[in-house]
């Protein structure tokens, strides 16, 4: 119980620390425009998925993507320094696509239970 605590407290720090490095620290113009949504490390703390969103189509965040990855070691040592932490975990950066997730959702109940959902009466 203690330990998913304390990755969840890791977690939650890394988010913090990333989001701001990326924003004022990065000067790679293809991570300009992007938000860290989550991140979620192992147990052990040796790796960590960066989740990330952009703005744009998929081949801006396709080049944001492959602007954290080119910046990943500069990130680490950066955190090594920045986090009270004794081991920085390896980052692996991953598209959030639980907004479109969601969407795609809401349109399949909106077909599926059409005006019923709205709250008009079928009868």
């Amino acid at each position: 119980m203690n330990g998913r605590r304390r990755v969840k407290r890791v977690n939650n720090l890394l988010q913090e620390e990333l989001a701001r490095l990326i924003r004022f620290e990065l000067k790679d113009p293809r991570v300009a425009d992007v938000t860290v949504t989550g991140v979620e490390a192992t147990p052990d703390l040796k790796y960590a998925t960066v989740y990330v969103r952009s703005l744009g189509g998929p081949e801006v965040i396709a080049n944001a993507l492959k602007g954290l990855e080119s910046a990943e070691g500069y990130m680490r040592k950066t955190l090594g320094r920045e986090l009270r932490l004794r081991r920085i975990p390896e980052l692996t950066f991953r598209e959030d696509s639980s907004l479109q997730h969601a969407i795609r959702i809401e349109a399949l109940l909106d077909e599926a239970l059409g005006p019923e959902r709205d709250g008009v009466d079928v009868d």
